[in-house]
Formats: C-alpha cells, structure tokens, sequence
C-alpha cells in the first residue's frame, strides 16, 4: 500500500505554520515599526529596547500557548481514530466474529490509514480462508458419509457368503479362516461405524440433548448390558458400584452411553489378554474409573483401532464439559471421566 502523505509530517508542518511562522511575521514588523519612531519626544533606542522585551515576552507565550494547543488537538484526534480502530477489534474478540472492514480515506493515506487498509485486508484473507475451510469440511463430511453407505452393500455380500461357506463341510483350518475373516468384516463394519459417527459430531448434525443423569444408574444399566460380552472374552469383571448414594451431571445419557461403550468394546478389543476388568463410580469426587490389565496403549493393535472412537469420545466428552483422563503403561490402561 503506497503512503501518499505523512501523519508527522502535516504535524511538523502545522506546528511551523501556526508557532514559527507568526513570531517571525510579528519580530520583522516590530523591527520596522521600531525604527519609524519620531526620535524627538522618545529616546529611540530605549523605545527599541522595551519593544524587543514585550514582543520576546509575548511570542514566548504565544509559542508555548500554540504549542500546547496544537499538540493536544493533534493527539485528540489521534486518540480518536486510534480508538476507533481499537473499537472494531474488540468487537471481533468479543463477539467470536470477524469485525466488519473500516473506512479508509484513500486521498489521505497516512499512517493510520495505511494501519487500517491492512487490517481490512487481513480480514478478507481471514474471511476467504474461513470460506474454503467450511467447504472443504462440508466435502470431506460428505465423502465420508457416502464412503461408508457404500462400503455396507460389500461387506454385506461377504459376510452373506461366510455364511454359506460355513454350511459346507471344510477342515478346521478353513473353519478359523472363515471366523476371522467374519471377525475381520465385522471390524471394518464397527470402524465405519465409529467414522461416520465421528463425521456426524463434528459437522452438529448428531442430535445432542442434555439433562440431568443420574451416573450410578447409567453405569449399573450399561455395565450389564455389556456383562454378556465380558462373560464370554472369560474377563472377570471387579464392579463397584454405590447402591444408596449416586451423583447427577447435565449430560447426553445416549452420549455417556456411547462413551461407555466405546471404552467396554476398546477392552474386549485390545485388553482381553489381561482377563480382568475393574469398573468403580466416585460418588465423592464425581467420577467414573475404568481400568484394564491388558498390554496398554502403546500397543499397536490398540493404536491400530481405537483412534477414531476415542476421537468421537472425546468429542462427546468436551461438548458435555466433560473430560477423560488415560493412564497407561505396559501393566494397563485406567481412564477416569469427570468434569472438565
């Protein structure tokens, strides 16, 4: 942006012209005056010498009088444009918004115009850069969305010929390939799952309705929904759950269901080999702990598999001002839900 006229340098001018320039307008006159004074009545030189001390005396004031004037006028409205610039920024922090561009005199251009027109400028950029963001998102949300409905009409037709292919008579080791590959299916088929679901929160469009839930009991009902799956992994299951005392938190219970679950399938994923399971509700400290004995969470199958649902656990978690806490090591994984 080319500057056209300088903000100091119309102040340097407008202090010479209005302080310097007058004094010495006033000091040739007094000059001249001085010496057309008729010598017959009054002693020229001492004439002379009174004018040149009332006239020093007088443009000293006035010089310090202008000064004072002038440099408070120009910094008033310097404050006032500054203020002005200060105002439309505070909006934008406040009110989590780009701010609306300022008006910029093109035909000035000084200092404080230039400050302006980059700022303006910085706000298309950050408006353009918002703008490509969003579609790139609502693209993104989309493939993904259309990726895993198309993905189910395959793994349908799979999983249909395993089912056949289990009817026929086949060795054992045909048998343990097929379980796998059915096990392989149902992977991918929960992974989808997990990713269209993660798609779904990020972007708002998965329904959110929070009211007042009583943790103990959604504990209690979840763990023995899942208490089947444990049975049969033979994980032994150490619950410790208060029967009298429960404590409330303005939660989804549909989305601490989901978090629950998530954490339950991550165990029977990734930390069956431990073969134990300990699930405790702090009714004092308001929390729910669960803990595993499997290989943690360096391990590469857990790392291989969990990222997504902890991703969209997570999620669920903050927009509820909720937070999950891992501890892991190589003798288990501990996650411990509270407030955030």
């Amino acid at each position: 942006m080319k500057q056209t006229r300088s903000l100091f340098r119309r102040f340097l001018k407008v202090h010479f012209l209005f302080i310097f320039f007058p004094p010495i307008v006033l000091i040739f006159f007094t000059a001249f005056f001085g010496f057309s004074i008729n010598g017959d009545s009054i002693n020229r030189e001492d004439m002379n010498t009174l004018n040149l001390f009332y006239v020093t005396l007088l443009l000293f004031g006035f010089i310090i009088v202008a000064f004072v004037v002038i440099s408070w006028m120009f910094f008033l409205r310097l404050r006032k444009r500054l203020t002005r610039l200060q105002e439309v920024m505070s909006y934008s922090a406040n009110n989590n918004s780009f701010p609306k561009p300022i008006s910029v005199q093109t035909d000035r251009m000084d200092e404080i115009d230039q400050l302006g027109s980059s700022f303006n400028w910085m706000i298309q950029q950050l408006e353009g850069s918002r703008k490509r963001e969003y579609e790139e998102e609502l693209l993104r949300h989309r493939l993904i969305a259309n990726l895993s409905h198309d993905l189910r009409t395959p793994l349908t037709i799979l999983r249909g010929l395993i089912t056949r292919l289990n009817k026929e008579s086949m060795s054992f080791e045909g048998q343990d390939s097929l379980a796998e590959m059915n096990h392989t299916i149902t992977r991918v088929g929960d992974l989808m799952d997990d990713l269209l679901a993660y798609t779904l929160l990020s972007s708002g469009k998965h329904p959110f309705h929070p009211t007042s839930t009583d943790i103990v009991r959604l504990v209690r009902a979840s763990v023995a929904e899942w208490y089947p799956a444990f049975e049969e992994k033979e994980i032994q299951l150490d619950v410790d759950l208060p029967t009298e005392k429960t404590f409330y938190w303005e939660a989804d219970p549909k989305w601490i269901t989901r978090v629950l679950d998530n954490l339950f399938q991550n165990i029977l994923r990734h930390a069956a080999e431990g073969k134990y399971t300990n699930i405790v509700v702090d009714v004092e400290k308001e929390l729910i702990i669960v803990a595993d004995r499997g290989p943690g969470m360096d391990n590469s199958s857990y790392k291989g598999g969990a990222g997504i649902g902890l991703s969209a656990s997570n999620y669920m978690l903050k927009k509820m001002k909720l937070k999950a806490d891992f501890t892991s090591n190589e003798n288990g994984t501990r996650v411990a839900i509270g407030r955030a």
